[in-house]
């Protein structure tokens, strides 16, 4: 800077907002919500007819897919926007959201980049995303130019860590909303893993070794041994 104010004469400057800066006329709000309850919540919060539009944001092109099938089915209407989609479908889709004749626009990150909606009043992250920054951008969708917008988070246990992170970035706490008709059965800030089943009555497993043997004939294929069942999200 010094070698600047050397060279220039009276210079203007010029400062970029940082990332981990959200407006003030953006509401934020937290839900704590079991991950198979994030559908029931959604459809709770979209009951209210005041609610015009709403931009929804998953983290996956399978999970918007899949969001937008379920809100069909319940009469809203509904449209994707991510990769897969040709570049026709995905202006069509705004085209449709920005003139209210679609109410729900569901989107990736990516998909989402550039998308300018006027006077856009809710943005509902169905999914935390991983990285907090895309938190802020997210959110920034709403609020514009003076308007205030409302900014609404479904967190389950396992984006507890997520939730952490975006509120360390924004140094602030998001206000959680505590009063709705589907709580986290363990708790809002804290998760407590249920306890292990009792063994059933009856029933002994094999040692090791046979389980291993066993392995090897067909008829007893992923009868042991078969890792978990990874978990798939919306």
């Amino acid at each position: 800077m010094g070698l600047a104010a050397s060279i220039l004469t009276n210079p203007e400057k010029v400062e970029v907002t940082p990332v981990s800066s959200t407006a003030d006329t953006v509401q934020q709000a937290l839900y704590y919500v079991d991950y198979m309850k994030k559908k029931d919540l959604l459809l709770h919060i979209l009951a209210d007819r005041s609610i015009k539009t709403a931009l929804v944001f998953t983290r996956t092109k399978h999970g918007a897919d899949k969001v937008v099938k379920m809100l069909e089915r319940e009469g809203i209407k509904a449209e994707a926007i991510h990769g897969n989609k040709s570049q026709n479908a995905r202006q069509n889709a705004l085209k449709n959201f920005k003139n209210h004749s679609t109410r729900v626009l569901v989107a990736t990150d990516i998909a989402s980049r550039g998308i300018d909606i006027d006077e856009l009043a809710f943005v509902i992250n169905y999914e935390i995303p991983n990285v907090p920054e895309t938190y802020v951008h997210r959110i920034g969708r709403t609020g514009r130019a003076g308007a205030n917008g409302m900014a609404i988070s479904f967190c389950d246990a396992e984006e507890m860590a997520y939730i952490k992170d975006i509120q360390k970035l924004i140094s602030r706490q998001i206000p959680v909303v505590e009063n709705h008709p589907f709580p986290m059965e363990h708790g809002g800030n804290t998760y407590t893993k249920p306890a292990a089943k009792p063994a059933q009555k009856g029933r002994t497993h094999q040692p090791a070794a046979r389980r291993f043997q066993d392995s090897r004939s067909p008829s007893n294929v992923n009868t042991y041994g078969s890792s978990p069942r990874k978990r798939s999200y919306v």
